[in-house]
């Protein structure tokens, strides 16, 4: 592996873990309901998921199983987006912008990991 590489690798371990980071600050701002408290539990596990999957891609033992965890944190990545969008946030207009920004990330995540699993 090139410098490049590893620079690479780290990069996107540690944006999956700000991103996963910054889910659960999010949640923590949220109006207690019912929906946003299950919703949010949904995120909390998914976005922590994006990055845990792809840390075990990189110690994969074989080609299939990195191709396979890609996929997973690919999956989680679409799957936050999808809690992100179910949370309510419309009485704060800081929130709305949050969200947008978080569902922005995940977006750009599922096409990172996109991209890897087109060139693997």
């Amino acid at each position: 592996m090139t410098k490049s590489e590893i620079t690479k690798i780290y990069d996107l371990e540690e944006r999956t873990f700000e991103f996963a980071k910054r889910c659960r600050a999010f949640v923590k701002k949220l109006r207690k309901t019912i929906a946003n408290i299950e919703d949010g539990r949904q995120l909390i596990r998914a976005s922590g998921s994006v990055g845990a999957n792809y840390i075990e891609a990189n110690e994969s033992l074989s080609k299939k199983d990195f191709v396979m965890r890609v996929k997973i944190s690919r999956k989680e990545a679409k799957e936050s987006r999808y809690w992100l969008k179910l949370l309510d946030t419309s009485d704060s207009d800081d929130l709305i912008r949050e969200q947008g920004e978080l569902i922005a990330e995940a977006t750009e995540l599922m096409n990172i990991f996109g991209a890897i699993l087109r060139k693997s």
